[in-house]
């Protein structure tokens, strides 16, 4: 058994030890599923009482104790009419079994007496499970089967490993993440705010804009070396529109819905319809593509407030999207272009190890089986002309055609799904929002439209980095690079005459000309996370120099001030992950 299966066999097996434990201190509780996820497990309750984050410590207790008993995991297939019979006073298994289709095998798993109904797979024996290997992180709600109409039960999450040293790790690199969290970090940078009474929306303070502002800049400067067009298309627009392109059959639900004059509007939640109404405004040639319109849109979606999660997950967002309209032979080096350009982006961000996943048709798609095979087929061809491999996601592509989502990793090694290019026949056809270009024999066709981020959400992206780098950008993105602190008042003219030079020069500069004592001014500087601190004093001011304290600890150096501002104009020219 590969590693990674073997490990998620064993979280499933603690699962079920786990709800094994919950029904002997819980009698009477009603269960509903326990799969193993990412990094563990977890199990629905409907519990017979409540439940207390203390009761985790004895729910471990009680199952370091059935594991210990090295119980067999027993399998057996049972007909539709026993499974009915064993679970009759388990309401939600029941379900489970009338849901499935007739003539699939139904199976049970029995260890120590605890009967579930499962598919499998599932470890020999309990011995098999480290009882120092696993622990009850936390007590959360979900809806039975994700329907907020149906039950509240309760998710009681775990962890688990195949040793001890496993567990300790894991538990360590939460602890860093906890550290780092984005949540907490703008707070204390002072870069956002989020309000309840407005969810998923995001209040961005002076020194978080900066930095959104800074990304927002380069990331314009990059897509238009590269061959785009900026354009901007309006944030409502009318029901027919998201009709025709397919959106309002498949996110209706995600829609902010408002009305005028007796018509129906949303708020955009995509950007895509847009590029093609602007790409049908007047008539295209061959000759014009490919065309690549790129658009900073600012999008709102009503994700269920459950789900919401700092600014990583929101309701209104800024994406850096472009939509690329061009013919079948010109697809394969479009796409080849854009993983150049995503790339170059991730490298000077900090992030050099990438991951492809390519997905496929979906079961809720449109267009017919030809023209997805034909699309899946180019997509595929067109990566491995970017040279890079892939792996295979089936039935995770998007509604409208396939897709490439490039995940990278962080300092923690956290994956996370940023950038994605997606080819599309749908959106441009006949059948929906019918763009056309005139070819090179003088008839009508329809473009592929190839639709593409690199950050994906610049406000999930922000949030990446902030827990990244811990706060601690480098110079090109901090939204103060340099903090003055003069020794004394008596130095203040000389500080703000420092500052003044390198406003100029398009720094971003403060100085702290305060009453507090130079340690005092220093350490404020290092808690906001500032990567150069200039301290001058007589001896500076006499010599035309600056004392440069670096925040990474590094030793003191007294610069020229000339000296300095090329130092860190190179900094920030190349990008340099650092200071």
């Amino acid at each position: 058994m590969e590693n990674n299966e073997r490990l998620s066999t064993v979280r499933h097996s603690t699962a079920h030890v786990m709800a094994e434990a919950v029904l002997k201190l819980f009698p009477g509780s009603k269960l509903a599923i326990g799969p193993s996820i990412d990094n563990g497990f977890y199990y629905d309750f409907d519990l017979s009482r409540p439940i207390k984050e203390e009761d985790l410590a004895e729910i471990e207790k009680e199952m370091r104790r059935i594991v210990s008993g090295n119980h067999d995991f027993i399998r057996k297939e049972v007909s539709r009419e026993e499974a009915l019979e064993l679970f009759k006073d388990q309401p939600y298994k029941i379900e489970l079994i009338k849901d499935m289709p007739e003539g699939e095998t139904l199976s049970t798993y029995e260890q120590d007496g605890f009967l579930d109904l499962c598919r499998g797979p599932h470890v020999a024996s309990t011995k098999e499970i480290n009882p120092q290997s696993f622990k009850l992180m936390k007590i959360a709600g979900a809806y039975w089967r994700g329907d907020i109409k149906r039950p509240m039960l309760t998710r009681i999450y775990g962890t688990a490993w195949e040793k001890p040293q496993q567990l300790k790790d894991y538990l360590n690199l939460l602890a860093e993440a906890e550290k780092r969290d984005h949540r907490k970090l703008g707070q204390d940078l002072d870069l956002f705010h989020l309000d309840s009474e407005d969810p998923g929306q995001i209040f961005w303070h002076p020194n978080g804009w900066t930095i959104y502002t800074v990304m927002k800049d380069y990331m314009r400067k990059m897509i238009l070396k590269d061959g785009y067009k900026e354009v901007n298309t309006p944030a409502i627009m009318p029901r027919t529109l998201w009709e025709r392109s397919g959106h309002w059959g498949h996110y209706k639900d995600l829609m902010f819905i408002t009305e005028s004059e007796k018509r129906m509007f949303a708020i955009k939640p995509m950007n895509c319809p847009g590029a093609i109404e602007i790409f049908k405004s007047r008539l295209r040639s061959y000759k014009d593509l490919p065309m690549r319109l790129a658009e900073f849109g600012h999008d709102v979606r009503n994700e269920p407030s459950g789900t919401l999660h700092g600014i990583m997950r929101i309701r209104g967002f800024v994406q850096d999207d472009a939509h690329i309209f061009c013919t079948e032979d010109q697809l394969g080096p479009e796409v080849a272009k854009f993983c150049k350009l995503l790339k170059n982006v991730y490298h000077d961000f900090g992030f050099d190890k990438l991951v492809v996943k390519f997905s496929t048709m979906p079961e809720d798609h449109v267009g017919d089986l030809a023209t997805w095979e034909r699309a899946e087929k180019q997509l595929s061809d067109a990566c491995h002309e970017a040279g890079l491999e892939y792996e295979l996601q089936p039935g995770e592509g998007a509604f409208y055609g396939p897709k490439l989502e490039f995940k990278l990793y962080d300092c923690l090694g956290r994956e996370w799904q940023c950038g994605t290019i997606q080819v599309d026949y749908q959106l441009p056809s006949a059948e929906r929002l019918d763009a056309t270009y005139i070819g090179a024999d003088n008839q009508k066709h329809h473009p592929i439209m190839l639709h593409r981020a690199v950050l994906g959400s610049f406000e999930r992206f922000l949030g990446i980095l902030i827990e990244n780098f811990a706060g601690n950008f480098p110079a090109w993105l901090a939204s103060q690079q340099v903090a003055m602190i003069p020794v004394s008042p008596a130095f203040n003219d000389y500080a703000e005459e420092v500052m003044g030079k390198l406003i100029d020069a398009g720094f971003r500069v403060g100085a702290d000309l305060g009453s507090d004592n130079m340690k005092g001014k220093i350490k404020a500087a290092q808690l906001q996370k500032i990567p150069y601190m200039l301290v001058v004093g007589e001896k500076e001011k006499n010599e035309g120099t600056v004392a440069v304290r670096f925040r990474d600890g590094r030793p003191q150096q007294v610069m020229k001030l000339d000296d300095f501002m090329a130092y860190l104009k190179d900094k920030v020219d190349t990008h340099f992950v650092g200071i």
